[in-house]
């Protein structure tokens, strides 16, 4: 994927309502309770998304949910969703096998600015499991490494049980800054402890230069905002990946509204400097 085309190819039905048939190619245990889903269409067709879009997954008889795409944005032939079991329609997602059946509509939303990113510096801050919708973000960049500056991954969980990806940010450390951080730590760990924002005091970047991408817990992406701006990065290059309950995913329903924005049309990627108004950073 040379370059990021804001065409994208949706679902091949023609009403946006209606989940696609996929067949599930492989299902991962990631943690105690995150999992991976590898799905792809039963034609085979090429299938298409930009990073930081999201699917709808239905499980017949239980339900539908909002999902990010983690996988690679060059990989055609199928779609990947990481999730946690947190209610009725994940843990029947978890439940599924090999071979099994789910619906998908999408990919709807937003994407991370990467074109607009080229010749800087990029900060990637990703709180638990938000580290899956900046995945492939890192599959992008590392496929075009050449055209950014310097690339720091910041990535903060509860504990080293919960580390997401272990074998990738290993991985992806030669080529980029990796830093990892847990709340609580054992025995064997000889990392970083703490909340992931300690984490930005060890990485150097040009402050005019630099977009940073943000996703994790509200509460996480508003302290790491904060501290950004203390460093003298603009607002304008500060993006996040805002989640609420989205049901319809075209702006229809109004489940997702936030002021005068919908998540699923306006977002799931925001720039700070159009919402922080809304979303603000007063009450820390």
């Amino acid at each position: 994927m040379k370059t990021l085309d804001k065409k994208v190819i949706l679902s091949s039905c023609q009403n946006p309502m209606t989940p696609i048939p996929f067949i599930i190619k492989n299902i991962y245990k990631d943690t105690h309770n995150i999992f991976t889903l590898e799905t792809s269409l039963a034609n085979h067709s090429n299938l298409s998304f930009l990073p930081g879009q999201f699917n709808m997954l239905y499980v017949f008889g239980a339900g539908e949910i909002p999902i990010s795409i983690s996988g690679n944005p060059q990989e055609k032939q199928s779609f990947t969703h990481t999730t946690r079991i947190v209610g009725a329609v994940t843990k029947a997602l978890s439940k599924l096998k090999k071979g099994d059946m789910i619906g998908i509509r999408g990919p709807f939303g937003t994407y991370w600015p990467l074109n607009d990113a080229y010749g800087k510096d990029l900060v990637i801050v990703a709180g638990g499991i938000g580290l899956a919708p900046v995945r492939p973000i890192i599959y992008h960049i590392l496929s075009e490494r050449k055209k950014y500056g310097k690339i720091s991954l910041l990535y903060g969980t509860r504990t080293p049980e919960d580390i997401l990806y272990k074998d990738e940010l290993k991985e992806w450390s030669p080529r980029i800054n990796v830093f990892t951080t847990v709340d609580i730590a054992d025995s064997k760990w000889k990392g970083d402890v703490g909340i992931v924002t300690k984490l930005i005091s060890k990485v150097s970047f040009r402050p005019g230069n630099t977009v940073s991408m943000i996703c994790g817990p509200e509460i996480m992406m508003r302290f790491t905002i904060q501290d950004l701006l203390n460093r003298e990065m603009n607002e304008k290059n500060i993006f996040i990946s805002m989640e609420r309950n989205m049901k319809c995913a075209i702006g229809f329903c109004g489940h997702c509204q936030f002021g005068p924005e919908f998540i699923c049309k306006n977002g799931p990627v925001m720039c700070y400097e159009k919402i922080k108004n809304i979303f603000g950073i007063r009450e820390i």
